[in-house]
């Protein structure tokens, strides 16, 4: 099994910055790609960002583009977020997710192209 673990939301007014964290444990294998999604309250789970094994191809939703990086450690089973200039439609809650085997870029938003999910950290954006 897999077992991906969040960390790092919390509370933050309007242009602050957060840092995610996240780390894959158990199974996990090698070569894989990592994922961050989110939910807001009432709206469906969307594609965050997403980083190849070796980091050095970087993937990211139009709407975080400048604001938010996705970097990997040097263990490479962990992952960052590193969020910054955030608003409050960045409220949501993240998580973490492994990529399949067959996992590239060019479907790296898909969440049909993650097979373990994290139980997810709560962004909140104050005004």
């Amino acid at each position: 099994q897999v077992q991906l673990v969040e960390s790092g939301g919390g509370l933050v007014q309007a242009g602050g910055s957060l840092r995610l964290s996240c780390v894959a444990s158990g199974r996990t294998g090698t070569g894989y790609g990592l994922g961050w999604f989110r939910q807001a309250p009432g709206k469906e789970r969307e594609f965050v960002a997403a980083i190849n094994w070796s980091g050095d191809s970087l993937v990211y939703a139009d709407s975080v583009k400048g604001r938010f990086t996705i970097a990997r450690g040097s263990a490479k089973n962990t992952v960052y977020l590193q969020m910054n200039s955030l608003t409050p439609e960045d409220t949501a809650v993240y998580y973490c997710a492994k990529g399949q085997p067959t996992w590239a870029t060019w479907v790296a938003e898909t969440p049909r192209s993650y097979d373990y999910w994290g139980q997810g950290t709560q962004v909140t954006v104050s005004s």
